[in-house]
C-alpha cells in the first residue's frame, strides 16, 4: 500500500477520504480481509484519527465494511439484492420465502398501524412475527398485524405455540379474498427487538417496507418489514423473489 495525501477539496475531508478508501477497498482488499489499524490508516492518508473514524463509520453504514468486536474492521461482502415481489398474494402464500417465528395477541399496536387498519382503541390483534434469511444471513424482520375480528376462525391457534401458531393465523388470513394491496418504503432506525433479530445494534439504519392488504373494501392486514440497510438493496417487480448479488 502506497502513501496517499489528501488535497484540499470543497467537500468535507472525511467524505473525500471515504471515496479514497472505497477505491482502495475495490483494488487492494478482498471480501473478509481485515483492514490495517486506525493508526496506520490515518498515517497513510495524512488525516486525524477522528476524520478516519468518520469515513469508516460512513462506509459501514453503506455496507462496505463490517466492524466485529475482537476481530477488527473487515471488508463486507456485496449487498444482497432482495426482490420485493408485487404479486397479488397474502403473507405466507405459496412462493413466500419469509419464515414464521411466532404469533401473539395484543390490544396495543403502533399508532401508524392502527390508522391504516382503522381499528378502535383496545381492539384485539393477531401479531405474526416473521424473518427473512439468505445464505444464513438475517436480512429482514417482519410483523404482520391482523385484527382478530377479520379472522374469527383462529380460535384453535390459541392452543399452538411458535411457528405452528403463526402458520395457523396466516392460513386463516389466506382464506379471505385479497382485493388489493399497496406498499411504502422509508428509511428508519432498528428497534430493540428488530435489532436482535437482524444481529444489529438498536438504532442501526434500516429500510422499512409497509404493506397494506385489502379485502372486502377494507384494510385487513398490515405488514411492517424491516430490512438491514447495510447489507441489502430492494428491487421491485412482478417476477418471483430472487436473491441477487449487487456488483
Amino acid at each position: 500500500m502506497g502513501t496517499t495525501q489528501l488535497e484540499t477539496v470543497p467537500e468535507p475531508k472525511y467524505w473525500h477520504l471515504k471515496t479514497v478508501l472505497s477505491e482502495a477497498l475495490d483494488s487492494e482488499f478482498a471480501v473478509g480481509e481485515i483492514l490495517p489499524n486506525e493508526r496506520d490508516l490515518a498515517a497513510r492518508f495524512g488525516v486525524a484519527r477522528a476524520t478516519l473514524r468518520q469515513a469508516l463509520e460512513q462506509l459501514e453504514l453503506e455496507g462496505r465494511l463490517q466492524r466485529r468486536r475482537g476481530v477488527g474492521t473487515t471488508v463486507a461482502p456485496p449487498r444482497v439484492g432482495v426482490a420485493v415481489a408485487a404479486r397479488h398474494t397474502w403473507p405466507g402464500a405459496a412462493g413466500d420465502d419469509w419464515q414464521p417465528v411466532d404469533s401473539a395477541q395484543s390490544d396495543t399496536v403502533p399508532a401508524a398501524v392502527a390508522r391504516l387498519l382503522e381499528t378502535a382503541p383496545g381492539e384485539l390483534m393477531h401479531i405474526v412475527r416473521r424473518t427473512r434469511v439468505t445464505e444464513g444471513q438475517p436480512l429482514a424482520a417482519e410483523l404482520v398485524y391482523i385484527p382478530a375480528a377479520a379472522v374469527p376462525g383462529c380460535a384453535e391457534a390459541e392452543l399452538l405455540t411458535g411457528p405452528a401458531r403463526a402458520y395457523a393465523v396466516l392460513r386463516e388470513l389466506q382464506s379471505l379474498e385479497l382485493t388489493g394491496q399497496d406498499r411504502t418504503v422509508e428509511l428508519g432506525s432498528a428497534r430493540a427487538e428488530d435489532a436482535r433479530q437482524l444481529d444489529r445494534l438498536p438504532g442501526a439504519p434500516v429500510l422499512v417496507v409497509t404493506t397494506r392488504y385489502v379485502s372486502g373494501g377494507r384494510t385487513t392486514a398490515v405488514a411492517v418489514s424491516t430490512y438491514r440497510a447495510d447489507t441489502c438493496r430492494l428491487t421491485f417487480g412482478e417476477s418471483d423473489a430472487v436473491a441477487l448479488l449487487a456488483g
